[in-house]
C-alpha cells in the first residue's frame, strides 16, 4: 500500500479525498517534525518512532569488499508496539466492526501538554539547584579569602617588626666601634705616667 492507496482507504470515513489526503499528510508531518527535533512519538497499540545515534564505524563495501569508514550519523526507527505484533503474529484477532489500534483512554490526549510542562518544572528546578550551588562556592570563596587577608596582615607586621629590630641593631653598632677607638687612649695615658715615676725614681 502506497500513499494513494493510504487515502483511498480512509475516504469514506473522513468524508472524501481531500480530507483524507489531508489528515495522512498532516499526521505524518507532525511524526516526522517531532522525531527530527529529537522526540519520541508513540502511539498506543500501533508503535513509536524515535530518533537514533549511530557512531562512527567501519563497513565493507558489497561489491568491491574494500572496508570503509562510516562517519557519525541520525537515523529513523520505528519500534512496532505489542497489540501491533500480535495481530501480525496471529496471537490476536482484527476486530470487524472497530479499529486495529486502540483507542487512547480518556484524559490521555492532553497528557502531552501536561508531560511538556513536567519537563519544563524539571529544567527549572535543576537550573536553580545548579544556581544555589554555584552562589555556595562563591560564599566559600569569599569566607577563605577573608579568612587569608588576617594571616597576610599578621605576617607584614612581623616582617615589619624585623626589619625594624634590624636598623635598631644597626644603630648600636657604631657606639661599640666609638668604644673600641677609646681604648688606646687608655693605654697611651698608662705608658705616659709610668715613664714619669721612672724619671722621678732616677733623679
Amino acid at each position: 500500500m502506497n500513499k494513494a492507496q493510504l487515502v483511498e482507504a480512509i475516504a469514506d470515513k473522513l468524508g472524501g479525498r481531500q480530507q483524507a489526503a489531508d489528515a495522512v499528510d498532516i499526521v505524518l508531518d507532525a511524526i516526522i517534525r517531532a522525531v527530527v527535533s529529537g522526540e519520541r512519538v508513540s502511539v498506543t497499540g500501533f508503535g513509536s518512532f524515535e530518533k537514533v545515534e549511530r557512531p562512527a564505524r567501519y563497513a565493507r563495501n558489497p561489491q568491491t569488499g574494500e572496508r570503509v569508514r562510516v562517519k557519525k550519523t541520525s537515523v529513523p526507527r520505528f519500534r512496532a508496539g505489542q497489540g501491533f505484533k500480535d495481530l501480525v503474529a496471529g496471537t490476536k484477532k482484527l476486530p470487524k466492526n472497530d479499529v486495529a489500534v486502540k483507542k487512547a483512554p480518556k484524559g490521555s490526549l492532553s497528557g502531552g501538554t501536561s508531560t511538556k510542562k513536567a519537563t519544563t518544572k524539571k529544567a527549572a528546578a535543576k537550573k536553580t539547584v545548579a544556581k544555589a550551588t554555584t552562589k555556595k562556592a562563591a560564599a566559600k570563596k569569599t569566607t577563605a579569602a577573608k579568612k587569608s587577608t588576617p594571616a597576610q596582615k599578621s605576617t607584614a607586621k612581623k616582617t615589619t617588626a624585623k626589619t625594624a629590630a634590624k636598623k635598631t641593631t644597626a644603630k648600636k653598632a657604631p657606639a661599640r666601634r666609638a668604644t673600641a677607638t677609646k681604648a688606646p687612649a687608655k693605654k697611651t695615658a698608662g705608658r705616659k705616667t709610668t715613664a714619669k715615676k721612672a724619671s722621678a725614681r732616677r733623679k
